[in-house]
């Protein structure tokens, strides 16, 4: 009985620690929303309080009615998520797919040379992309963003990880009854890659919607911004903007991750629960 009790207080502590992080956690995005309520003149009263007095939306309609074209941005910033999330998807899965599971000469090389690429930043990359885009028209263009982020080294060691983890004997039997292996990609291994793909794409949507440096680097038009972009015209020169105004501009940026997130966890645990023989 001592023992059992024992155990019972270390899970009881167990979970107070993780409800004090998640609280933790929590409080910046707390305080966010609280700022994006309040007039400017209360942003930095003391001593500071989570919540606002009044749930005052003019800091939002002061969003939407400034000189910044604050919706054509949002819209700008969801396509580019939205196409490079969907390009790393397709090119990355079928990358892999090849990488772990066929067979042909100079894959190993060809593998190693993609790994290595990974040792470079962006800014290593950016001149010669930014020297070629003037060539072909596509800087102050987000379809310019959207190739840059079409697949990733990242995702297909990734996804490449898991399929060599998943077991060959349904791909064996498959073979045996003369599937072929775009057959076997399709109805075998794609079906068991849901909480990698979950996991690529909560990566990749996050990483395009919050991507600033090649957006500052290639674009200038407002009108082909990004959010990120726009972050920095509300805040102003040196920072001298409403501070009330930037947060509820950051407020309406996050909603989209957020949902994101909400959404492939589920598809996650689902991924889990119902994808095929798992080893």
């Amino acid at each position: 009985m001592e023992k059992k009790s024992s155990l019972v207080w270390i899970d009881r502590g167990i979970v107070a620690v993780l409800v004090l992080m998640g609280i933790m956690m929590l409080l910046p995005f707390m305080w966010l929303f609280s700022m994006s309520f309040r007039p400017a003149a209360e942003a930095y009263r003391m001593p500071p309080s989570f919540l606002p007095p009044t749930l005052d939306l003019a800091n939002y309609q002061a969003v939407l009615d400034s000189s910044v074209p604050f919706l054509r941005i949002y819209w700008n910033s969801l396509v580019v998520a939205v196409l490079s999330t969907i390009g790393q998807l397709i090119t990355c899965t079928l990358a892999a797919f090849a990488y772990a599971r066929l067979r042909f000469p100079g894959r190993d090389g060809l593998f190693f040379v993609m790994l290595f690429g990974l040792m470079f930043p962006a800014q290593v990359t950016i001149l010669p992309i930014y020297l070629g885009y003037a060539q072909v028209g596509l800087l102050n263009n987000p379809l310019g963003l959207v190739l840059m982020g079409l697949t990733s080294s990242f995702g297909i060691f990734m996804l490449r990880q898991f399929m060599r983890s998943q077991p060959k004997e349904l791909e064996e039997a498959a073979l045996m009854d003369g599937a072929g292996y775009w057959k076997i990609f399709w109805r075998i291994s794609l079906p068991q890659l849901k909480p990698a793909l979950s996991a690529l794409a909560i990566i990749t949507f996050t990483g395009a919607w919050n991507a600033y440096f090649q957006p500052r680097a290639l674009i200038e038009s407002q009108d082909a911004m990004t959010l990120p972009l726009a972050m920095d015209l509300l805040r102003g020169y040196l920072g001298q903007g409403n501070i009330s105004i930037v947060m509820a501009a950051m407020s309406m940026a996050i909603l989209p991750v957020v949902l994101l997130f909400l959404v492939a966890q589920k598809m996650v645990i689902q991924g889990v629960t119902f994808s095929g023989i798992r080893g």
